[in-house]
């Protein structure tokens, strides 16, 4: 089992909106991009462009609020 959670998924500008944030709060994030992954490998993805946010179970909280905070903004 892995310790990283998934927080948000979405568009790379989306993804890197909040990435960038996270960072700023220095909470460490990682993005998984499957659709790269599986271009660099020779396979093809059903889903292009669909990145995602995942972060350390240990900063869940932290993260979970900052990201709800900035997909609220993305909505309005």
């Amino acid at each position: 089992m892995s310790n990283y959670i998934r927080v948000f998924s979405g568009n790379f500008i989306e993804v890197q909106r909040i990435f960038n944030e996270l960072q700023n709060l220095n909470i460490c994030a990682i993005i998984k991009d499957e659709s790269e992954s599986a271009r660099l490998a020779g396979f093809g993805s059903p889903v292009q462009g669909l990145q995602e946010i995942h972060v350390h179970k240990d900063e869940l909280k932290s993260a979970f609020k900052t990201v709800e905070k900035l997909t609220s903004k993305l909505q309005t």
